[in-house]
This record gives structure tokens, sequence and C-alpha cells, in this order.
């Protein structure tokens, strides 16, 4: 029995779920088992690929099981898990939820080969990407046919695509209850839905040169949003069973962090260092993408009139042979017009948004601790230490406010082109949970509670631009009149090897700022 007046027991991991050595386990490194499951269900499927057709497997199964196993930060999985636990999930849900995480990652993998390749980006994680390192392996091969996309290309697109069928195979056959079940694969249609809407947003704006602030918010919401953060909150607290509001407060704050990671992913696409983002710097300029930072650049330059800048930006967007001195000179006029100080504090308030929801759901503290940090390091520029924070395994800490280490391993430095070799080499680490036998399909459901329309009200509600763009529900809405016509802050430096941003705060009272409000939506899009 606690004495009267002693402090409260520190809370430990079996504060939120019922102990279990391997919950235990996962809780101490999310990366690593899922990395082991991965591995698991890597190998089996690898080995059905080989017993298929040898060149298949050595070309585009092997090479794409590494591709997913050797990189990555496991972001999306450790969202989930951590929701999972901060919702009262444990040892009932530990197999369903790391085969869900082990899903989520070949996803990514989807949506990271697909997107090297419509955007033609030679690198990816510090290395070839899929279609480079396939160009590499066969230099001389022709195209498929007269038109048609190059072998390499069109080869890879195939691989993404069986990247997304290894993922819906284990999600259908993985062993949720009825009622989790209805949830999980209601989440799951929607977000690969959503991230295909996102990436053709993000096609057609550089198609058109669309250079709508509004839009850019859409598809960063659709695109990185709502896959990359809120979409796996919505599956943890599925598979724990939480209530719709619990759900809806998991899933705006996912929104929230959600975008404002895709806003800084548009920084460090100009300003980065591609020593420590793994990508080349530029590659949006070069390939005309409607960032929000480009096109909030654009509109501050036309409401000033300033034709200088507006010339730069012009003939900059979309001009494939961009040299370093014209990356220089447009990094210029994005700081000098005050778009880069702009973006950088929509990432501060839209990262204040998403804590302020955090603490507003129903969740145990040590789990919700986890997440907070986790929504700061999405948020974080790269190479900072809230970024790189992410050195060894965790630890149970006590709940309450403040950051802390989490667990997950650096994007490893350049992997060598893919060896005919198709088995997947294993690492010691949790054990494998047991497979269960595979569903024939995934019947539709009705969809579950993390559609932006349905988060109740915000204080972080959006004036119109001057432009006066219609919103664009139900993602984020538009942005302040502020940000195409204020003065800019002071700027943050900016240098081919920019990093070391440090976010605004904004000097504004916790509620937000009065004023006019538009169309009835929130900063992430959700309805008042």
């Amino acid at each position: 029995m606690q004495r009267t007046g002693a402090p409260p027991p520190t809370p430990t991991v079996t504060k939120y779920g019922s102990p279990c050595s391997l919950c235990e386990e996962v809780d101490a490194d999310v990366p690593a088992a899922v990395g082991s499951q991965l591995e698991a269900l890597l190998q089996d499927r690898v080995a059905d690929a080989a017993a298929l057709d040898g060149v298949f497997a050595a070309d585009v199964a092997g090479p794409l099981a590494r591709f997913t196993l050797d990189g990555g930060r496991r972001m999306r999985s450790q969202f989930l898990w951590w929701a999972m636990r901060a919702c009262g999930g444990a040892a009932a849900e530990t197999s369903a939820a790391l085969r869900t995480a082990a899903a989520l990652e070949l996803i990514q993998t989807c949506a990271l080969v697909h997107d090297d390749v419509m955007d033609g980006s030679p690198r990816r994680r510090g290395g070839p990407s899929f279609h480079a390192r396939l160009a590499a392996r066969y230099p001389g091969a022709a195209s498929p046919g007269t038109g048609a996309a190059p072998f390499a290309t069109a080869a890879a697109v195939l691989a993404g695509d069986l990247a997304l069928s290894w993922a819906d195979d284990i999600v259908a056959g993985t062993d949720f209850g009825d009622a989790v079940r209805h949830r999980v694969l209601a989440d799951w249609r929607a977000m690969r839905t959503e991230m295909v809407a996102g990436q053709y947003l993000d096609l057609h704006g550089q198609a058109t040169g669309s250079r709508s602030v509004a839009q850019a918010i859409r598809t960063a919401c659709l695109k990185t949003a709502q896959y990359t953060v809120a979409r796996p909150l919505s599956l943890g607290a599925a598979l724990a069973g939480a209530d719709a509001r619990t759900t809806r407060d998991l899933c705006a704050a996912g929104r929230y962090a959600g975008t404002a990671f895709q806003l800084r992913d548009d920084i460090e696409g100009v300003f980065g260092d591609p020593l420590v983002t793994g990508k080349p710097s530029g590659d949006d300029i070069r390939s005309g993408k409607l960032t929000y930072l480009a096109a909030v650049a654009r509109a501050r330059a036309e409401s000033r009139g300033d034709r200088a800048a507006l010339s730069v930006l012009v003939s900059s967007l979309g001009d494939v042979d961009l040299t370093e001195a014209r990356l220089h000179r447009v990094r210029e006029v994005l700081t000098d017009t005050g778009a880069l100080a702009v973006v950088e504090e929509r990432i501060g308030r839209l990262v204040a948004a998403g804590e302020r929801r955090l603490c507003a759901a129903a969740l145990s503290p040590v789990a919700a601790h986890h997440l907070r940090t986790l929504l700061a390091r999405v948020t974080a520029p790269a190479g900072s230490p809230a970024h790189a924070a992410s050195a060894g395994p965790v630890t149970a800490v006590p709940g309450g406010p403040g950051p802390f280490g989490t667990s997950g391993a650096p994007e490893p430095a350049g992997a060598p082109p893919a060896s005919p070799a198709t088995s997947v080499p294993r690492t010691p680490s949790v054990p494998r949970t047991p497979s269960v036998p595979r569903t024939p399909s995934m019947p539709r459901t009705p969809s579950m509670p993390c559609t932006p329309s349905l988060s109740p009200a915000t204080p972080e509600s959006p004036a119109p631009s001057e432009s006066g763009e219609a919103p664009v529900p139900p993602v984020p809405a538009v942005p302040d009149a502020a940000e195409t016509a204020r003065p800019a802050s002071a700027p943050a430096a900016a240098s081919p090897a920019h990093t070391g941003y440090v976010t605004p705060r904004l000097a504004r009272p916790p509620g937000g700022a009065p004023g006019r409000r538009r169309s009835g939506t929130t900063v992430d899009g959700s309805r008042r």
C-alpha cells in the first residue's frame, strides 16, 4: 500500500497492458522486432518466387526484400505499435500488430520504388534507387517495345506492385478478431487509396504547373500525412479496440504531425545535405513539384511585385538541367521572400497542434510519451539531435511531458547493387510470431473514423489566403493571409547544406490567434 503523501510509483511498460515477455521485448526495440517479423515473412515470399522462376527471384523478389529490410527507420511501424500499446493493447494483440507493421513497411517500399520511378530519382536511402540498381545490372537492356518505358523503370513498377501485393497478403492472412478485422481493413483500404490519390495530385501539380498553396497542402496531407502517421496510429488504435473518440484524437494528431513532416521534407529537398538526407538536393525544383515551400515563395513574390524573384522561380521550377549555381539562387529567393521562415513557422504550429490533440486523447502515459517523441522526430530537421535520437533501444520512462530517446536505427550509408542471391539475410532479434493461414479475400466493411472530416474542432483554424483560393476539404486548410503577405520573421540561414533549422516559436497564446475562419475547416482539414 502506498503511504500517504508518498510520490506515485514510476510507470513501467506493464502499466498499459498485461505483462508479457514478448511485449516487453518489442517495447525495448520496436524496429528490431518488426525487422525480425519482416525477415520471417519475406524469406517465405522470396522462396516462393525462387520456386516460380530463378531470374524473377534474383532480379526482383530478392532485391525487393533486401531493400525493405536494409533501410528506413520503421517510423510507421513504431506509430502503429505505440498507438496499440497506448490504447491498452498487450499480449493478445502482439502478433497481429507485428504482422500489420510489417505490411506497412512493404507499403512504404511500394511507395518509394514507384515515387523514384516517377521522379527519375537516382538515389534513395544513401544508395542507388531500385530502378537505378536494375539499370546498372542491365546497362545495355533495350526498352520492351517501341515507345515503351525503359526496362529498368518498367521493371521497378512491377517490383512496387509486388511489394503492395505482399503487404495485402500479410494483412489478409493475419488473425484479427471479427470486430478488429472490420476496423483494420477499413483503415487499410482507405490508406492505400489516399496514398495513390496524393501521388496523383503530386504528378498533376507538376504536369499542370499548379502553384496553388491550398493544393500543395492538400497533396501533402494525402500523399504523406495520412499514410505516414495518421493511418498507422488508427491501425494501432483499432488493434487495441480503442473507442471512437480516442481514435479521432490520435488521427488528428497524426494529420498535424504528418503534414508537418511533409513540409519539413520539402525544406530538406531544397536545402538538405544529401549526405544526411540520403537523396539529391534540388530534385523537387528540377521536377517542378508543387511543394508548399515553392507555392508560398511564389505567392509572396507576387504580392510584393518582386519580378526578379518570380523570374528565378518560374525559370527554375521544372528545369531538369538546373545547375548548382542556379539552385543556390533559388535557395536565396526562398529565403529572401520569407517563404522558408513561413514554412518553419507553420511546422511549429502544426507540431504544437498535434501535441495538444495527443494530450487530449485518453492514453497510457508511458506509451503516449513514446508517441510524443516519435511525432517530434518526424518533424525535426535531418541531422538534428531530435531527428537522430535513435541510437539504441528504448527503456520505460516516467509519464509526463518532455522528450526522451526512442528506438530505431539510422539509415544505412549506401548499399551495393543487388546480387543474384535470393535468400534474405537473417539477424538475431525478437522471436518470430506464429504464422496464420491466409484468408481468401478482404471483405468490404464500413470505414472507421480516421478521415479528416471527423475530428472535432481545434484551436488551429486558418484564415483565407490573399489569393482568395477556396479551401480544399477535407484535408489541411489553406494558409493564413499572413503566410502570403506578412513580413517574414528572421529567416533561417540558407546554404547548399542548410540543415540546422530552428523552428520558430509562435508568439501567440496556445488557443490560437483570433480572426476569420474559412469554410468550417481546421488546419488539418477537420470540420468544426
